[in-house]
């Protein structure tokens, strides 16, 4: 029992400060945000990787995502004869739920553990210290762009998810279903309002600001060489998951017990 309540108190604390370091890593981000000089050039780069990068990954997922969702509600929907309602499932749980989350998680694998492999090189090879030896800071060179990136590039790769996804539904109720297409667009139109748009938007930012944050902070705290490096991309990678889901749950809570949207 005394070990029990050790380790629970040893997790307990590490998950604390952890979570504490990445605040303070994110205060000293925005900060240096707004701090000249402004490398474009990098910051631009890092977009590429991450939007154009990522997106035919996340665009096939949801477009199968919105064909598992549409076959899947026909089995319940047909037996109540209510299958003309199957698009305004599909598309409100996209667009609120499903394309966020799937994108980020997917972007988290992908770009997310690339961004703490590089930087756990980095910092195994001196390169780090090297910017400090030259009066660069290294959270302004090498966290902002990527910061920026994730969090600008999320949202659009989640809304190209939203149609893609949309469409794939289109696909299965078009011609498994025999809704016509004209009807499918309809209900989808009047289903979804932009209050559902941006409930999947705004949860999409904190979602590229916690895959940065975390991916940067893990390669950035690499120790123990090249077996350090493997253990900050796993544990970005599994971090970026978790976290992804409890700020998704606290924002559907908020959105529908507080904002009601």
């Amino acid at each position: 029992m005394l070990d029990t309540i050790k380790y629970s108190g040893n997790v307990i604390y590490r998950g604390i400060s952890y979570v504490g370091e990445l605040t303070t890593l994110f205060t000293k981000t925005v900060y240096l945000i707004f701090v000249p000089p402004f490398n474009v050039t990098r910051m631009f780069s890092q977009m590429g990787r991450v939007g154009p990068g990522s997106f035919f990954i996340s665009a096939l997922v949801a477009f199968f995502i919105g064909m598992i969702m549409a076959l899947q509600m026909a089995y319940q929907m047909l037996e109540l004869g209510a299958e003309i309602y199957i698009p305004n499932v599909v598309a409100v749980s996209l667009t609120r739920e499903l394309a966020p989350v799937l994108t980020a998680l997917i972007v988290a694998g992908r770009v997310g553990a690339g961004i703490a492999a590089e930087l756990g090189s980095m910092k195994v090879t001196e390169q780090v210290e090297a910017l400090e030896a030259f009066a660069v800071n290294p959270i302004k060179y090498l966290v902002v762009p990527r910061f920026i990136a994730l969090v600008v590039m999320l949202p659009i790769l989640t809304v190209f998810a939203d149609l893609i996804g949309i469409l794939g539904g289109f696909v299965i109720c078009v011609f498994k279903l025999y809704i016509s297409p004209s009807l499918y667009f309809t209900m989808v139109s009047r289903a979804v309002d932009l209050s559902d748009i941006l409930t999947g938007l705004i949860k999409t930012i904190f979602f590229g600001a916690i895959i940065a944050l975390v991916g940067c902070y893990q390669g950035l705290n690499v120790r123990s060489g090249a077996e350090g490096v493997g253990k900050a991309t796993t544990m970005s990678v599994v971090v970026s998951f978790i976290m992804i889901i409890i700020i998704d749950c606290i924002f559907t809570t908020l959105f529908y017990f507080v904002f009601r949207m």
